[in-house]
């Protein structure tokens, strides 16, 4: 080795840099996150959090990938879901525009610049003493031991070489690309319906992906300006016919619903800007560019560059919007489009579980009770994009789904040691992807990457050896759902064990398939039905006998099954008298109103009465499928 130049003690957890001759420096750290991007920076903020010494690797000058990079900053999904560190991120917005109204465009709830994402997730990750992010490094290559993965080398503009050693192993990267080079499993392109049992139409398993999309931001000018671009090489109208009622003339596709002013509110950003993301006839473009290297991938994405700064000619030529042009205060480039594309799909790891349509839309029968182990959510129905491959199924039979978990399996590859996925390569079949991948689930995905890894070091623990419920739970202290629940939110005080509660399936909720806002109601203030709640019950605790009658669950029938069922769990001693006196005594003038012993108990208070006394969460773990085991 070269000698050493300077040892650097970097913030108070003495991350180790050492910086060499020729532009080598190497580090040595306890998580490595690879890529800043939407899943990359919230693992990486996560992890620091939780005390873990974190690096971020990132190849731009950005934080925030989808949201901030890739200039996708009309979110989709996860509106009414207000989890973890996606709603830190919301409320950041509220505060930076004075406003909680950020439906500037109608495709979303919210939308922004996406200079104030990045400046949000830079604020985010310069409070955390534990996280140091490193820019503008390009990952090369994974290091590796047999199985094992040891950190990752990463190379810059300038040819300086970055090699960072580390416990645990985030691959946030857009593609896969980490997971990839370790040699790990993966599946790329359509699975046919004989693999997974979605029966959605498709036949035969292929490699295609879907389209990707080079945003580019636009900026008014306004009125009498004139920022054309210059004429595009191989412009032709005729490429975005049909893309709004203005410009409709091949009757042979289909009849646009919106004309040029609504298509451009779509995607309205505060302070007079528009995103460039418009999938119908607009600046989609089908690349599978997933399996080539860098410098090809590089070469081959200025296809899709070249399709929106045609569809930008259109805009301000055929449109009339000459007004409109590249915002000159959002991306440092040379041509002013996003800094990252737009990547909808990459590889899809083989981990630990795979996560299809049917585990979303038949959450509690069908096959392993995944649900149990879910650690992020999502409500956006599935999504494809695949309009400019006429190779692709154009009439793929997606049925309705409700909101959804996704289950901690899914961010863990077999096969590999010391390795997490996080962003869109986690395991989901490519229907399921189509849902996971919207910006507000891989955020909070990321997030749980982070914890994993951290418990991961801090417990000297393989990723997969380490307790599901620890992982949930430290979610919850994050105030980050682990069930996709619309009216359990975390202002209410009961949020915590009803979420618990309803992880364990004793409890379930009811899905609604809802438009572009997917639903799974908990009914809080709703009752019980006795016999159903025994059922599940034993499904939890099979030597669990005692019996209720089976119309609406009282008070005192629910203190009772409670009683007996902590007799197992926490081997409580106590008569039952003495245990009801108890309960009632400590939740009496608390947010759990029990009322008396006639009254019928809400789901509520029974969520509360199982969690603080039954501790059905704790009392049991479960495996990565589901499946109950002993508490670890």
């Amino acid at each position: 080795m070269k000698k050493i130049a300077s040892l650097i003690v970097s913030f108070s957890f003495a991350l180790l840099i050492y910086t060499c001759a020729h532009g080598q420096e190497k580090i040595y750290t306890d998580v490595l996150v690879i890529g800043g991007g939407t899943g990359g920076t919230a693992a990486g903020i996560q992890s620091a959090r939780l005390g873990a010494k974190t690096v971020i690797v990132e190849s731009t000058p950005w934080l925030g990938g989808m949201l901030s990079a890739a200039g996708v900053t009309a979110t989709d999904g996860n509106n009414k879901l207000y989890s973890g560190i996606w709603q830190e991120f919301r409320e950041a917005l509220y505060k930076h525009y004075g406003t909680r109204d950020l439906m500037t465009g109608w495709v979303s709830n919210t939308q922004f610049e996406p200079h104030v994402a990045d400046s949000i997730f830079k604020a985010m990750a310069v409070r955390e003493k534990s996280l140091l992010v490193k820019y503008n490094y390009n990952f090369s290559a994974v290091l590796t031991d047999g199985r094992a993965v040891k950190g990752a080398t990463f190379k810059n503009v300038a040819g300086n070489t970055l090699t960072v050693y580390a416990t645990i192993t985030i691959d946030a990267t857009e593609l896969g690309d980490a997971f990839a080079k370790a040699g790990v499993k993966y599946s790329l392109g359509m699975e046919a319906n004989d693999i997974t049992q979605e029966n959605v139409g498709i036949t035969q398993t292929n490699d295609i992906v879907q389209d990707l999309t080079y945003a580019a931001i636009l900026k008014d000018y306004g009125k009498g300006a004139d920022k054309t671009i210059p004429k595009p090489a191989n412009y032709n109208p005729k490429e975005f016919d049909g893309c709004c009622t203005d410009y409709y003339h091949d009757t042979t596709i289909e009849a646009p619903k919106v004309d040029a002013a609504k298509m451009l509110d779509y995607g309205k950003l505060p302070n007079g800007k528009y995103m460039i993301n418009w999938p119908p006839r607009g600046n989609d473009t089908y690349l599978n560019i997933v399996e080539i290297p860098d410098e090809q991938r590089a070469k081959a994405l200025e296809a899709a560059k070249k399709t929106t700064l045609r569809f930008i000619y259109f805009i301000q030529t055929q449109l009339g919007y000459k007004n409109l042009g590249l915002a000159d205060d959002e991306f440092n480039t040379k041509d002013q489009l996003a800094y990252i594309p737009y990547h909808r799909e990459g590889r899809r790891v083989d981990g630990l579980v795979r996560f299809t349509m049917r585990n979303i839309s038949e959450p509690f029968t069908y096959g392993d009770p995944l649900y149990r182990t879910g650690i992020s959510v999502g409500d956006y129905p599935i999504d494809h994009h695949h309009k400019k491959n006429k190779q692709a199924p154009q009439h793929l039979y997606f049925y309705p789904i409700p909101s959804f978990n996704v289950p901690l399996g899914s961010l863990v590859p077999k096969g590999a040691d010391n390795l997490i996925v996080a962003d869109k390569g986690i395991s989901v079949s490519n229907v399921v992807n189509g849902t996971t991948r919207l910006q507000p689930c891989v955020l909070l995905t990321g997030q749980a990457a982070g914890v994993l890894a951290t418990l991961s070091v801090q417990q000297k623990k393989q990723p997969a050896a380490v307790s599901i419920r620890a992982v949930q739970q430290a979610l919850l202290n994050c105030n980050a759902y682990i069930m996709p629940y619309i009216d359990v939110t975390p202002e209410d005080k009961a949020f915590a064990a009803m979420q618990r509660v309803g992880a364990t399936g004793i409890l379930k909720g009811k899905g609604v398939s809802y438009m572009w806002a997917n639903q799974t109601w908990f009914y809080p203030d709703s009752t019980v039905q006795g016999a159903a709640f025994i059922e599940d019950i034993k499904a939890y605790e099979p030597s669990f006998t005692l019996t209720v009658p089976a119309g609406t669950l009282t008070v005192a029938d629910a203190i009772r099954v409670v009683y007996q069922l902590a007799a197992v769990t926490t081997g409580i001693k106590m008569p039952i008298e003495q245990f009801a006196t108890k309960v009632k005594s400590e939740q009496k003038n608390k947010y759990t109103v029990l009322g008396n012993d006639t009254a019928f108990i809400t789901r509520r208070a029974l969520s509360v009465l199982l969690d603080s006394y039954a501790k059905v969460f704790t009392a049991k773990d479960v495996n990565w499928r589901g499946q109950f085991i002993p508490a670890r």
